[in-house]
């Protein structure tokens, strides 16, 4: 159902699936969704409340980032929400966009709102007078005597998504100089920061960034992984070899390893090698997330406090269960150094039968701490362990035999 600004529709689904969309072409700038989830003052409780690229996951479980995918000659970024999950004391969701150029510039921008299960659109409004905006309220769903609806909004920002925010209660900044490190002998727990909005997004024409000119030479470095399935078909019925059933697919968050006096390894949930942070390799898978159900997914602890005993670590993935390839999904891997902003590299590209897929390599140059993006994806030789086919490519040397999960 098209809506013109202003109008609004119910919504009878408790599981939706929010598409921010728009065509892609040269000279588009990249756009960016994010969710505000306010109380009836029309304020955040706290900078929990706000769902985005860089905190994907609400607390409650209510509202998700999903993530982008290619979608013809368009892109399609995906917030889901499940209405029955939103606490009592909240009564909207605000649908916003953010971009690195100007809404102007941006052309076939919709939003639509669809039932999670069946995939029937039940609202769609496709704003037409951007101009300079830096930031859009596209829409919100909100919730009048038990009943949640949609309103078309189209209210722009020339002040960004940090204008865009701090109207609705977020607390924007970035600390001057990062905090010294605590004395302690397990993973540093998260200390509430101001949100930041800034990232880098590592690309084959800017591929490497410097850990140590941003300042993160001490500390706990995440690295953390999230993937989402293309939109099937028209007609698709959950069969073929070519569906992809997210509920279904495991993947697994791996590490290569090697420090300065030789010594090398894996860090990766087969045979329970989860590593340690603390001691050698100084790299701590946190968990085995086998659905994807998992609000933070599966993330990499790095003790960036031991960065001079370590020469080289590759961050890849491999997919253990439930898919054949990457070609069918869609994964984005953030790093979260102690300093500087979050380092994004996309794994949307993979056009090859690969399973496995080499995210970022990690190398200590004269002290200096480089994060390559590799977003290699990597076909198997009859014989070889997915693992094994990570090793080869990037010369670990290492011996392997067959191995599986509990």
């Amino acid at each position: 159902m098209g809506l013109q600004k202003g109008a609004n529709v119910p919504v009878g689904s408790l599981r939706v699936r929010v598409e921010l969309g728009w065509r892609a072409g040269p000279g588009s700038p990249d756009v960016d969704v994010s969710a505000l989830l306010l109380t009836s003052a029309g304020k955040v409780r706290s900078d929990d409340d706000f769902v985005f690229y860089n905190q994907p996951a609400h607390p409650s479980g209510a509202v998700r980032h999903e993530g982008k995918r290619q979608d013809g000659t368009g892109t399609v970024e995906t917030i889901g929400v499940t209405l029955s999950a939103v606490e009592q004391d909240i009564g909207t969701v605000v649908l916003a966009a953010s971009t690195d150029g100007t809404f102007g510039q941006v052309s076939g921008l919709f939003v639509r709102v669809l039932d999670a299960e069946s995939g029937a659109e039940a609202a769609r409004f496709d704003p037409t007078d951007a101009t300079s905006e830096t930031a859009f309220v596209l829409g919100e769903l909100y919730r009048r005597n038990g009943v949640w609806k949609f309103r078309a909004v189209g209210q722009g920002y020339a002040s960004g998504l940090a204008g865009l925010a701090t109207d609705f209660g977020i607390t924007v900044d970035e600390p001057a100089t990062p905090p010294e490190p605590p004395v302690r002998h397990t993973p540093p727990a998260p200390t509430p920061q101001p949100v930041r909005l800034s990232k880098i997004t590592l690309t084959k024409a800017s591929p490497a960034v410097s850990l140590t000119k941003q300042g993160a030479t001490s500390g706990s470095m995440r690295v953390n992984l999230s993937w989402s399935a293309p939109k099937p078909p028209r007609g698709w019925m959950n069969k073929g070899k070519d569906a992809v059933r997210l509920e279904d697919v495991d993947l697994d968050l791996s590490c290569l390893w090697e420090l300065q006096n030789g010594t090398k390894g894996i860090v990766h949930p087969i045979n329970n090698q989860f590593g340690s942070f603390d001691q050698a390799p100084y790299v701590l898978l946190d968990q085995d997330d086998r659905t994807g159900g998992s609000a933070d997914g599966e993330n990499l602890l790095i003790n960036l406090d031991h960065t001079a005993e370590i020469k080289r670590l590759l961050v890849f993935v491999v997919i253990y269960d439930g898919a054949s390839s990457f070609a069918g999904l869609h994964g984005v891997a953030t790093l979260y150094p102690p300093a500087g902003p979050p380092i994004e590299v996309r794994l949307d590209e993979c056009t090859v039968p690969s399973p496995v897929a080499a995210i970022a390599l990690i190398e200590n140059v004269g002290g200096e701490l480089i994060v390559r993006r590799e977003a290699k994806y990597l076909v198997l030789a009859p014989g070889v362990f997915k693992q094994q086919a990570a090793d080869l490519e990037y010369g670990w040397g290492m011996s392997w035999h067959t191995a599986s999960k509990d």
